[in-house]
C-alpha cells in the first residue's frame, strides 16, 4: 500500500474490518488481503488527496462493500443490529435518483440481453436498433453514477435485501460452486471480447450494412476487457460490464439456439420420414405446400408455348395427390371461406377490399368488404424455345459400310409433313 497518504485508504478498511468482525479473524484478515491491492491502486489513481468520501463514491459506504464481500465469499449475512439501521436511515434523502439508477441499470441489463439474442437467432442488424429504446434510461442511470457514485444505490433497502439474500444462498449452498465460476471472471471478460468480436464480424458477413456496427462491437470488447478486472476497485464500471455481459450472454443463447434449429431442420429434411419435407398445415389443419420455407397457395402450369393450362391434377411420385385447401369468396360478407380440399389447380385469386364509397352510392353511411374470384393468371411466362435432346441409352456405332440408296420406285411425298410437336 502507498505510505504517501495512507489515512483514506485505513479508514475505509477499519470501518470494513468493523463490519466483517462477527467473522473469524483468519477469514477477516483473508478477505482484507484479497482488496488491499484494488483500494492501493484506487489510492494511487486518486493522488495525494484521496479520501474516504471517494472512495465511497467509487465501491458504496465500507459497510455495503463488507457485505458484498460477504456474498462473493459465501460468508453468513451480518447479524441484524442497531448500526445497519442508522445507516439505512442516513441515505433515505435524495433516494428517488439512486432507486431510477439501479432500476435503469437493471431495465438496461434486460434490453441488451433480448436484442443481443433476437440479433444472435436471426443474424440480422435490426434487432440491435431496439438497443435506442433503452439508451435514454441507460444514459441517465450512467450520469447518475458518473455524478453521485455508487454509495447511495449500495444503501437502497432492495440492494441491501438482494445482498443479504445472495450471501443466506449461498451460505446455504455452501458457496463452492458460486466460488467457482468467481473464479472464472478473467476468462470471461476475454470470452465476452472474443464473442463480440465474432459475432460483430458474422454481421457483417451476413449484412454489409453492418460494417459501421463492427467498430462498436471492436469499443465494446475492449472495454469489456479493461473494465472487468477493475470491479473491485471501482464499482461505477458495473453499468459498463453488466450490460455487455448481459448481451454477450443473449447473443450466446439466441446463437445456440438458431444453430440447434439449423441442424435440426437439416436432419430433419435429409432423413426423417423418408426424406419427405416437414408436415406444414395451414390454419385449418389441412396439408399445405411448401417451396424452400415459403407456403404455396396455388400454381400455374404452362405448355410449351408459353400458354396457360388449366384443370391440372398433381401427384407425387407415389401417386399421393398433393391436395391443399381450396378458398372461395362469401358474397354476402365479402369474407374468405374453405371450398373444399383438392389436388386441382390453378385455383381462382381471391381479390378482396373495402369499398369505400358504398354507403354513399346505396344510401345510408359505412363501408362494404368485398371479395372477387378471378381466374387469370397473374404474370406471363417466358419458356425457352426448344426442347432438350433426350441422349440415347446406348450410344449406336456408325454403320461400317455406306447405306444403299433409295430405290427409284420410292416415291417422295408431294407435300412437307408437318413436325409433330
Amino acid at each position: 500500500m502507498s505510505t504517501q497518504n495512507p489515512t483514506a485508504v485505513r479508514v475505509y478498511l477499519a470501518r470494513v474490518r468493523s463490519a466483517l468482525a462477527d467473522l473469524p479473524e483468519s477469514e477477516v484478515e483473508e478477505i482484507l488481503e484479497d482488496v488491499r491491492p484494488h483500494l492501493a491502486e484506487m489510492e494511487a489513481e486518486l493522488g495525494e488527496n484521496a479520501k474516504v468520501d471517494a472512495l465511497i463514491e467509487r465501491l458504496g459506504s465500507p459497510e455495503s462493500y463488507a457485505a458484498e464481500l460477504r456474498a462473493s465469499g459465501g460468508y453468513p449475512a451480518r447479524p441484524a443490529d442497531a448500526g445497519d439501521k442508522t445507516t439505512v436511515v442516513k441515505v433515505k434523502t435524495g433516494i428517488g435518483g439512486a432507486r431510477f439508477a439501479f432500476w435503469g441499470l437493471m431495465f438496461s441489463v434486460g434490453g441488451f440481453a433480448l436484442f443481443g439474442f433476437t440479433a444472435a437467432v436471426w443474424v440480422r442488424v435490426e434487432p440491435l436498433v431496439g438497443v435506442l429504446l433503452v439508451a435514454p434510461v441507460f444514459a441517465i442511470s450512467v450520469a447518475y453514477v458518473v455524478r453521485k457514485g455508487v454509495g447511495p444505490i449500495a444503501e437502497l433497502p432492495e440492494v441491501v435485501k438482494f445482498r443479504e439474500t445472495a450471501t443466506s444462498f449461498q451460505a446455504n449452498r455452501n458457496g463452492k460452486g458460486l466460488t467457482y465460476f468467481r473464479s472464472l471472471k478473467p476468462a470471461w471478460w476475454i470470452l465476452c471480447a472474443a464473442v463480440l468480436v465474432i459475432f460483430g464480424l458474422l454481421l457483417v458477413v451476413r449484412d454489409t450494412g453492418a460494417v459501421l456496427l463492427l467498430p462498436l462491437m471492436l469499443l465494446a470488447a475492449i472495454a469489456v476487457v479493461w473494465a472487468g478486472p477493475k470491479l473491485k476497485a471501482d464499482r461505477r464500471l458495473l453499468w459498463l460490464a453488466l450490460p455487455i455481459s448481459a448481451f454477450v450472454i443473449g447473443s450466446m443463447l439466441g446463437g445456440a439456439g438458431a444453430a440447434v434449429d439449423l441442424i435440426a431442420k437439416r436432419s430433419y429434411g435429409s432423413g426423417s420420414y423418408d426424406g419427405y419435407p416437414p408436415n406444414y398445415n395451414d390454419t385449418y389443419g389441412n396439408p399445405q405446400l411448401m417451396y424452400g420455407n415459403q407456403g404455396v397457395d396455388n400454381i400455374y402450369a404452362f405448355d410449351a408455348e408459353g400458354k396457360p393450362l388449366t384443370e391440372i391434377y398433381l401427384y407425387d411420385e407415389n401417386g399421393r395427390p398433393l391436395s391443399t385447401t381450396r378458398y372461395a369468396c362469401e358474397k354476402s360478407s365479402g369474407e374468405k371461406r374453405t371450398a373444399g380440399n383438392d389436388n386441382r389447380y390453378p385455383r381462382p385469386r381471391l381479390e378482396r377490399g373495402v369499398q369505400d364509397n358504398y354507403g354513399n352510392l346505396n344510401g345510408y353511411n359505412g363501408n362494404r368488404s368485398y371479395c372477387e374470384e378471378k381466374t387469370d393468371v397473374p404474370f406471363s411466362a417466358a419458356i425457352p424455345k426448344g426442347s432438350p435432346v433426350t441422349p440415347s441409352a446406348t450410344p449406336q456405332a456408325p454403320p461400317s459400310t455406306p447405306q444403299a440408296p433409295p430405290s427409284s420406285s420410292a416415291v417422295p411425298p408431294s407435300s412437307p409433313t408437318q413436325p409433330t410437336r
